[in-house]
């Protein structure tokens, strides 16, 4: 994980808007304030990542130097990522996940969406709806979209991936599999349906040397969309 950082949003004494951070190590007791030691930078980590290599430089500057810190107990952490253009999410794309559905193993990816609306923080409460009796969960590894581009080709992927994130895919089974013409989106979609984070940790973590390969090539151009900084591909049993 060498060169790696684990970046945060977070609320703490500075106030109550979100603030960007680095969080000092992983899952230590640390959060450097990254809106204090760089205060020029954009407080949306969509916004800073769209500053691309600029506003990487001036995180690991701030952790050069030994930014102010605030402990991570003084915090509430927020979803890493609070608002992305879109969620495109891959469903389906492991068969153990498959059979345990008891659905067939689709041959090409099955793809869609939670709003951004869904997303919550890693330790926020998720709201049961009245109307379902049949809640699940899965969770998924995400990559997030830092560069934007469109018809992007496979060798050139993950130039555009900034790094990776954990995200809870919450689904309301009824919804999803036995209403409404088993419309994915309907089950997948309420509000706080999406806890994510608690970091974003640059793609630098990984390697070929940790076991854990890479291949997000298809699809990043199947709809002609255009993948924009902050989005967010999901990848795993649900998403």
């Amino acid at each position: 994980m060498r060169g790696s950082l684990r970046l945060v949003r977070f609320r703490g004494p500075g106030g109550p808007e979100p603030r960007l951070g680095l969080e000092l190590p992983p899952g230590g007791d640390e959060i450097l304030d990254l809106s204090a030691a760089e205060p020029e930078l954009p407080r949306s980590m969509r916004d800073f990542l769209s500053t691309g290599g600029t506003g990487m430089a001036a995180a690991r500057r701030a952790l050069e130097s030994g930014g102010p810190r605030v402990p991570r107990s003084a915090v509430q952490l927020l979803a890493p990522v609070g608002d992305p253009q879109k969620l495109i999410c891959v469903g389906l794309n492991y068969r153990d996940h498959c059979l345990e559905q008891d659905v067939k193993v689709p041959k090409e990816p099955i793809i869609f969406s939670k709003f951004p609306s869904a997303i919550t923080g890693p330790f926020d409460a998720i709201v049961h709806p009245e109307d379902s009796s049949e809640l699940d969960w899965e969770v998924e590894l995400a990559a997030v979209v830092g560069k934007e581009g469109r018809h992007i080709p496979e060798a050139a992927a993950m130039d555009h991936v900034v790094g990776f994130t954990i995200a809870n895919d919450v689904s309301a089974r009824d919804w999803q599999m036995k209403r409404n013409g088993r419309q994915w989106l309907l089950g997948k979609t309420f509000d706080t349906f999406c806890p994510m984070g608690p970091a974003l940790v640059t793609k630098e973590a990984v390697t070929g040397e940790d076991g854990m390969g890479w291949d997000g090539g298809q699809g990043w151009d199947g709809m002609g969309g255009r993948d924009g900084g902050g989005d967010g591909v999901g990848m795993g049993t649900g998403w």
